[in-house]
């Protein structure tokens, strides 16, 4: 009985009911395909952005120190990321379109009197144009690094061929070691496959935040007059002259006397740490290094007290850690392999770079 009722008796309403549900159907997968466009735009936006918030934080903490918090570059250190050069801008490019149309218009049969006399006009005011904008980019050209606005694409210039993402995603796969020969230290791989600390997907979500600055036809002269240091053409080894840049070295007391001419930045000194040095891929676990935390401490209460490192003539807290920074293999620390740290810290560290790094190994006895 019960079964009976739910059935719809009438042959011709079982039809109505039908149809509709059929063309109620059909709505429904209409709709769906007409938003799906939409909705799958909606859901690309969001997942990009978060891609792009997440590599904002991990720019800020392994790549800032080198490249500037701002993308615009360290002097002597790391070029810009956030530049009109790394993005191909042609700040010429409008100019260049016209005064080609008009040169070929200009050369051109039938072309009246009257028309060649408007085209040249026209084409002395380009002239004019092109001298302003020249001089205007006179002080990004003067700034350190190689930049030319007549060739103004860096990608084009060290001929890649591959697109800015990839480009991008494999340096940082597998860094620059070359780039040791024309910077103080060679951009290094960050991807766990090469030795470094970061997996792919954060390699793509740095990627993103670095390809989000791009402007488009949006770049302006102030753009490129605010990079601080442009990227340096790869060159032969052998013609390199020493950098302008003073590091530490290798001589202790020298480096600690002069260290009292500076005040460590402990940010600064983590980013270190933590990204472009990779000190703590070693140390943060204690399976290969000491654990970072209670270094101050460990200093003056267990190392000062070693034969080992009495008879290397420290007797100070400073002395040792800055020893342990330039000179690794001179003392191991009991418990741990010898060779494992990089020996060539001196010659990448300036003196605020070691001021930086002690003031954050401080501070990690104060937590």
């Amino acid at each position: 009985m019960n079964l009976q009722r739910l059935l719809i008796e009438k042959m011709e309403h079982r039809i109505l009911v039908g149809t509709v549900a059929f063309l109620a159907t059909i709505a429904i997968i209409g709709w769906i395909a007409i938003n799906e466009p939409g909705r799958m735009a909606a859901f690309e936006r969001q997942f990009s952005g978060r891609s792009i918030e997440r590599g904002a934080a991990l720019f800020a903490n392994n790549c800032s120190t080198c490249h500037g918090v701002d993308g615009l570059g360290v002097v002597g250190r790391a070029p810009a990321l956030n530049s009109p050069y790394l993005f191909g801008h042609d700040f010429f490019a409008e100019i260049n379109r016209e005064q080609q149309a008009l040169e070929a218009e200009l050369g051109a049969e039938g072309t009246t009197e009257a028309r060649v006399t408007e085209i040249q006009a026209r084409l002395t005011e380009l002239q004019t144009q092109r001298a302003t904008l020249t001089q205007q980019l006179q002080a990004a050209v003067d700034a350190p690094g190689d930049y030319d606005p007549a060739a103004p694409d860096r990608l084009v210039n060290l001929g890649w061929g591959g697109g800015l993402y990839n480009f991008v995603f494999t340096t940082l796969v597998h860094g620059r070691p070359t780039s040791s020969s024309y910077w103080p230290q060679p951009m290094a791989a960050w991807a766990q496959t090469a030795g470094g600390p970061l997996r792919n997907d954060q390699l793509q979500d740095l990627t993103n935040y670095i390809l989000n600055w791009d402007k488009g036809d949006d770049w302006t002269t102030e753009d490129a007059l605010a990079v601080r240091q442009h990227p340096i053409r790869p060159v032969d080894a052998s013609t390199v002259v020493a950098s302008d840049i003073e590091t530490v070295g290798r001589d202790v007391p020298a480096i600690v006397a002069e260290l009292a001419n500076y005040t460590g930045d402990v940010q600064n000194g983590m980013a270190l740490y933590n990204g472009a040095l990779a000190c703590a891929g070693c140390h943060m676990n204690a399976a290969v290094a000491p654990l970072t935390e209670g270094t101050w401490t460990r200093a003056e209460t267990e190392r000062l007290a070693d034969p080992a490192v009495q008879a290397l003539g420290i007797t100070d807290p400073l002395s040792y850690v800055v020893h342990s920074i330039v000179l690794p293999n001179e003392y191991i620390s009991p418990g741990y392999p010898a060779g494992v740290m990089p020996q060539n810290f001196g010659d990448r560290l300036t003196y605020q770079d070691m001021a930086d790094l002690v003031a954050y190994l401080q501070s990690q006895d104060q937590q």
